[in-house]
């Protein structure tokens, strides 16, 4: 059976200097997310863009989330892959298996996060 949450929440993005490499650019994320998930994350980003082509790039992060979805309490980690082919996004977040813990223990699923107006919101579709 196939569970649905959704709702809004803020994210505040940190860029890195490692002095390392600039073609390779390094975020932190830390979110907070209402609704029907009420919790917390933390994470890395690692992202690029084409030098040549306008609105070409990719990401790849790794979050921790913390707190309660739809009234279970738990924590669990979420896994992004994201590219953009000349302005068209491709985004896939998904539940890292068997990072569910407490009564999260197992979760499946997969995230779709939306962005309109500046607002940012997610649906989430998962499986206990």
């Amino acid at each position: 059976m196939t569970n649905r949450a959704s709702g809004t929440f803020e994210v505040k993005l940190n860029p890195q200097d490692d002095g390392a490499d600039a073609s390779v650019g390094r975020m932190t994320i830390d979110k907070q997310f209402q609704g029907d998930l009420s919790a917390t994350s933390k994470g890395q980003m690692l992202m690029s863009s084409s030098p040549s082509v306008n609105g070409s790039a990719g990401y790849v992060a790794i979050e921790k989330v913390t707190g309660t979805l739809n009234g279970r309490s738990g924590s669990f980690y979420l896994q992004h892959s994201g590219t953009m082919t000349r302005g068209v996004g491709d985004l896939t977040i998904t539940v890292i298996p068997d990072s569910g813990t407490d009564e999260l223990l197992n979760l499946q699923g997969k995230m779709n996060i939306i962005i309109a107006d500046g607002k940012h919101s997610y649906e989430f579709e998962y499986e206990l």
